[in-house]
């Protein structure tokens, strides 16, 4: 749990069949650009990325706003004459699908607010559109036919039932007005928003969007569901030059930091918050400094570890290993379950987690953390281990990769949880399991992220045959 940009789904990634460049860019060029043009199309299947696939004329259309099945007047968004295939927003529906709902957000809809995209879909629907993309990702890049179902999850503070309310980390973007707001899809556009209403009550109260912000890039709030600590993270503008920003008059309580090249400055408060979990073994609280990874849903970090634990089912006496680690969640659940006499190696890239880790994890004996890169501590000595029974990995959206995944496998597991919050890079990866022997044995998704495309997984593997 450890890349920042995973806990931030308010740009998505673009599926990973598209050309990430086209990221933020203007179309230029020919007169005849399709950018603005306007046609009837009928719905197809979803397809991984928030959109749903649809053709005109020969051509696939990757279209936001609709739902499978409906009739839209799509509007094309970006594309070439050229181009095998052009995104496009659905801007008017003529048939619609009985799953359409009327989106809660005025913000979530064509050329607004990129952040959300299915609050046009009941929720259970979103669910249902959520596991046929696990599914078709496990199918096309692992040939696995596997029967997924997105299970719903409850948090401290949420509005679970309308799938609101449950974000506690919300990074707002500041325009050139100083106004802050979220991105348009794809775009570095700003759009001024009254309040996100996906946000966690507590983020709320802070009221950013209503406030001016000269100076800064960026106003992040961190506000743990329990508890009373809150942080507003500031990200500089460019053209601020050495000025340490200040925030106006915040109408609720907050520590203050900024983000520069070092790490986290302090400007009044701490730099951290408290995140406080019931694991399977009993509870605990984990500082995480500024940015650091933490998942945004308040349910999040209990039912992964819960379902982490499940899958692994780990022993006294055992020997796990916890990689790409974050501050230590799922070294903690292991250590709690393998005991004084087991043995915990949690390795995390980056220091400002570990040096987290290490204060979270001070009291359990069995925890070693190991500061690297996973890839080179697997690579190397790093480890300090020939073999492990257990290994859990929750890698960033990008996935572990070949060789990860071959050093993983030569450490002999009975057992492998992959926690994945991209299930195209886990389907690529089980591929890659499977050729080093280990088979997936079941796949539980989890609904981390209402009224968005994102889903997070946590896939078991097991030696084949065993």
């Amino acid at each position: 749990m450890n890349d920042p940009r995973d806990a931030d789904p308010v740009e998505p990634a673009p599926p990973e069949h598209e050309a990430a460049e086209l990221e933020g860019a203007e179309l230029e060029g020919a007169d005849d650009s399709p950018v603005g043009l306007e046609v009837e199309v009928d719905v197809g299947a979803v397809a991984h990325g928030g959109h749903c696939v649809a053709r005109h004329e020969g051509r696939v259309l990757f279209v936001r706003h609709a739902l499978p099945g409906e009739r839209v007047v799509a509007r094309v968004t970006e594309g070439a004459p050229g181009d095998s295939y052009w995104r496009a927003d659905a801007v008017r529906v003529l048939t619609a699908s009985p799953d359409r709902v009327e989106p809660p957000c005025p913000w979530a809809r064509p050329g607004l607010c990129g952040g959300c995209d299915w609050q046009h879909a009941a929720l259970p629907a979103q669910r249902a559109l959520k596991a046929a993309v696990v599914t078709e990702q496990l199918s096309r890049l692992a040939g696995l036919d596997v029967a997924v179902e997105v299970e719903a999850v409850e948090g401290p503070g949420t509005d679970a039932h309308a799938g609101l309310g449950w974000r506690t980390r919300v990074q707002y973007a500041v325009g050139d007005d100083a106004r802050a707001g979220l991105r348009q899809h794809r775009s570095r556009t700003v759009v001024d928003i009254d309040w996100c209403r996906i946000a966690h009550p507590r983020v709320r109260e802070l009221g950013v969007p209503g406030l001016r912000w000269p100076h800064l890039g960026a106003a992040e709030v961190i506000a743990p569901a329990a508890g009373e600590d809150r942080l507003l993270l500031l990200t500089p503008h460019a053209s601020s030059g050495r000025r340490t920003p200040r925030p106006p008059a915040l109408p609720a309580p907050a520590s203050v930091a900024v983000r520069t090249d070092e790490g986290v400055e302090r400007v009044s408060g701490r730099t951290w918050v408290a995140e406080d979990v019931e694991l399977p073994g009993g509870p605990r609280t984990f500082r995480v400094t500024g940015s650091g990874f933490w998942q945004v849903h308040p349910g999040a970090a209990r039912t992964l570890s819960a379902a982490a634990l499940e899958a692994a089912a780990p022993a006294p006496g055992e020997t796990a290993v916890d990689l790409y680690a974050g501050v230590g969640l799922f070294a903690a659940a292991l250590a709690q379950a393998v005991g004084e006499d087991g043995h915990v190696v949690a390795v995390e890239a980056d220091a400002r987690a570990t040096a987290d880790a290490r204060r979270n994890l001070r009291d359990l004996a069995a925890v070693r953390i190991v500061t690297a890169r996973v890839d080179r501590a697997l690579a190397g000595a790093g480890l300090g281990l020939q073999r492990a029974d257990v290994v859990v990995l929750d890698p960033p959206r990008t996935g572990a990769k070949k060789d990860v995944v071959a050093r993983i496998a030569a450490l002999a597991p009975r057992v492998v949880v992959y926690v994945a919050c991209d299930p195209a890079a886990l389907a690529r990866d089980v591929a890659t399991f499977a050729r080093h022997g280990y088979v997936l044995d079941g796949v539980r998704a989890f609904d981390l992220f209402p009224q968005t495309q994102h889903v997070e997984c946590v896939a078991r593997l097991v030696p084949a045959g065993a």
